[in-house]
C-alpha cells in the first residue's frame, strides 16, 4: 500500500499510468466487441485469426522504426501524439462497413499501438531512472485496469442493445479528451537521448535476450490469446448470455491489475524468477480449469488465474531489457517489443487456425502448456 499511495501522490507517475489505462481501456472494448466482428460479417474461427492478423503486421512494421521516431520527438510527445492517433483508429474496425476497410483499420491501428507502447515503456523507464521509482508494474497494472474497465463498459454496452457502431465512437472521443487533460504533465516527464544512431535501434538479441523474448513470447500469446478469445470462448462453449459475454476477460484484466498494482512489492520482494515461475503455472491451471469445466463460474475463475498468473510478466521483462547491458537505452526495449508485441497480437490469429481445425478448448489447451514452458524457461535464463 505504501507503494501505491507514493505512485497515485506522484503527478508524473500517475499521468503516464492514465496514459497505460487509456490504452487498455481501447484493447478492452475492442476484445469484447469481437464476436460482433465475426458475427456481422459471418466468419468462421479461422476467417477471424486472419483478420486479426491485420493487427499484429501493422505492430510489425512500426517497432522497428518506433525509437527513430522517439529519438526525434521524444518519448513524451511521441506518447501523446500516437495516444491520439491509436484512440481515434480504433473505432475504424468497428465501424468500416467492408473487411478490406476492416484490415486498413486494425493495421494502422497496429501501427499506432505499437508507437505508444514503445513511447510509454521509455517514458517509464525515464522517470524510474531520474526520479529513482519503481513504478513499471504498477504502470502496466494500470493498462490492466484500463482494459477491465473497457471490457465491463462495452459488455454493459451491449447488455442495453447499444450498437457498437455508436459505442466505440465515444470511447475514442474519451481518450482524446483525457489526452489533452494530461498533456502539460506527459511533456514534463524528463527527456533521455538516445545513445545511438537511428539506423542502430533496432538489434539482432543476443543469447540472454533471445531467452527473455521466448519468455515473452509465451506470456504475450497467453495475454493475446484472453484478449482476443475470451470473449468468443464464453460465447461460443460457455454459451454465457450477452450481458456475460464479457466477464470472463473483466476477471481476466481485474487479477492481472491486481498482480500488476503489487508487483513493484512483489518482484524486490520474491525475485523475478520465482514469480515468472509459480505465474507460469498458476496461468497453465487456470486454463485447465476452464477446458475441463466450460461453465460461467469456472471459467470465469479459471480466466482470473490466467490474469493474475501473466500480470508479472511484462513488467518484468520490459524492465529487464531496459536494463540490459551494452545497449543504447531503448534499444533492448524496442527489440523486445518488436518480437513481443507479435506474440501478443499473431498468436490469437494462430490459435483461430487452430481452433478451425480442432475446436477452441483444443486450441486453449496448448496455451495452457505456454504457461508451463514459461515457467521453465524462466528458472533457466539470467534477468537484469
Amino acid at each position: 500500500m505504501k507503494q501505491l499511495k507514493a505512485y497515485f501522490t506522484h503527478r508524473r507517475s500517475l499521468c503516464i499510468g492514465l496514459v497505460f489505462a487509456a490504452v487498455g481501456f481501447c484493447f478492452g472494448n475492442w476484445a469484447t466487441l469481437i464476436p460482433y466482428i465475426k458475427e456481422k460479417f459471418d466468419l468462421n474461427d479461422a476467417q477471424l485469426g486472419l483478420l486479426l492478423l491485420s493487427f499484429p503486421f501493422g505492430s510489425t512494421v512500426a517497432n522497428p522504426i518506433s525509437t527513430i521516431i522517439i529519438d526525434k520527438l521524444g518519448a513524451n510527445r511521441t506518447t501523446f501524439f500516437f495516444l491520439i492517433l491509436m484512440a481515434i483508429l480504433y473505432q475504424t474496425p468497428i465501424i468500416a462497413p467492408t473487411i478490406p476497410l476492416v484490415v486498413i483499420g486494425l493495421i494502422l491501428t497496429g501501427i499506432c499501438l505499437a508507437n505508444t507502447n514503445v513511447a510509454m515503456n521509455t517514458a517509464v523507464a525515464a522517470i524510474e531512472n531520474h526520479e529513482n521509482r519503481q513504478i513499471m508494474a504498477t504502470c502496466h497494472g494500470m493498462f490492466s485496469l484500463g482494459g477491465m474497465v473497457g471490457a465491463a463498459v462495452a459488455s454493459m454496452s451491449l447488455g442495453f442493445d447499444i450498437q457498437p457502431e455508436i459505442h466505440m465512437p465515444f470511447i475514442s472521443l474519451s481518450v482524446v479528451i483525457l489526452a489533452f487533460c494530461i498533456k502539460s504533465t506527459i511533456f514534463s516527464i524528463h527527456e533521455e537521448k538516445l545513445e545511438q544512431e537511428p539506423k542502430t535501434k533496432f538489434m539482432m538479441p543476443n543469447r540472454i535476450l533471445l531467452g527473455m523474448i521466448a519468455i515473452s513470447l509465451c506470456t504475450n500469446i497467453t495475454e493475446g490469446t484472453m484478449a482476443d478469445w475470451a470473449a468468443v470462448y464464453m460465447k461460443d462453449v460457455v454459451h454465457a448470455s450477452n450481458a456475460r459475454i464479457g466477464w470472463g476477460f473483466t476477471a481476466y484484466a481485474f487479477f492481472m491489475a491486481a498482480g500488476r498494482f503489487l508487483g513493484d512489492a512483489i518482484i524486490p520482494r520474491f525475485g523475478m524468477k520465482n514469480v515468472l515461475i509459480y505465474g507460469g503455472f498458476v496461468s497453465a491451471t487456470g486454463l485447465l480449469l476452464s477446458i475441463s469445466m466450460p461453465n460461467s463460474v469456472c471459467t470465469i475463475i479459471g480466466f482470473a488465474m490466467v490474469g493474475a498468473g501473466v500480470s508479472c510478466g511484462a513488467p518484468i521483462l520490459y524492465g529487464s531489457a531496459a536494463r540490459m547491458p551494452n545497449m543504447a537505452k531503448g534499444a533492448g526495449l524496442a527489440t523486445m517489443n518488436t518480437f513481443s508485441i507479435t506474440g501478443f497480437l499473431a498468436g490469437p490469429a494462430i490459435i483461430g487456425f487452430i481452433s478451425k481445425v480442432f475446436s477452441l478448448p483444443f486450441a486453449f489447451l496448448l496455451v495452457a502448456f505456454l504457461g508451463v514452458l514459461w515457467a521453465f524457461l524462466a528458472s533457466r535464463n539470467r534477468l537484469y
